[in-house]
């Protein structure tokens, strides 16, 4: 199935990585929710995948039917239900996942800015980041250098 760069995405980080079963499953969950994915009572050119065994992403083509309130409900509704059923927290904005070498690492905010200090992550640091909007951003602006991510928000002295 092909999408347009401009399609919607949505990142679900994990506070913790998956194992493969889990990722396995999770991906038929995904599988089925984004087969049966409406807005409107109109099918979703949608689908989801899982990166990294940490990231869940959700991607909406809306060249046809575009995600409304009520599907995006559906979406946060499907997210929650992971959470509950794998025991992982998807929706905290404040868990940070950055690359150690080829290693992807999460730490929640606090640790982060310890591993700031200590300067095993530093200004060139890979970062994700899960705010962006379309696939294209995904494909080009999903992974930077800390120095130059929305992270650096929150350690400006």
């Amino acid at each position: 199935m092909h999408f347009s760069e401009n399609s919607r995405v949505w990142i679900y980080q994990a506070n913790k990585k998956l194992s493969d079963n889990q990722v396995s499953q999770i991906q038929q969950d995904l599988d089925q929710f984004t087969i049966n994915w409406t807005a409107h009572n109109h099918l979703l050119k949608a689908k989801g995948l899982v990166k990294f065994n940490l990231f869940i992403i959700l991607i909406v083509d809306e060249s046809n039917a575009g995600a409304s309130g009520c599907s995006i409900d559906k979406s946060v509704n499907f997210i929650k239900q992971m959470e509950n059923t794998y025991q992982i927290n998807l929706l905290d904005r404040f868990n940070f996942a950055y690359r150690d070498g080829e290693e992807v690492l999460t730490a929640p905010k606090d640790q982060f800015e310890e591993l700031l200090k200590v300067g095993k992550v530093n200004s060139n640091t890979p970062v994700f980041n899960n705010l962006v909007q379309t696939l294209k951003e995904l494909e080009t602006n999903w992974e930077v250098p800390f120095a130059e991510s929305w992270h650096t928000r929150f350690f400006q002295n």
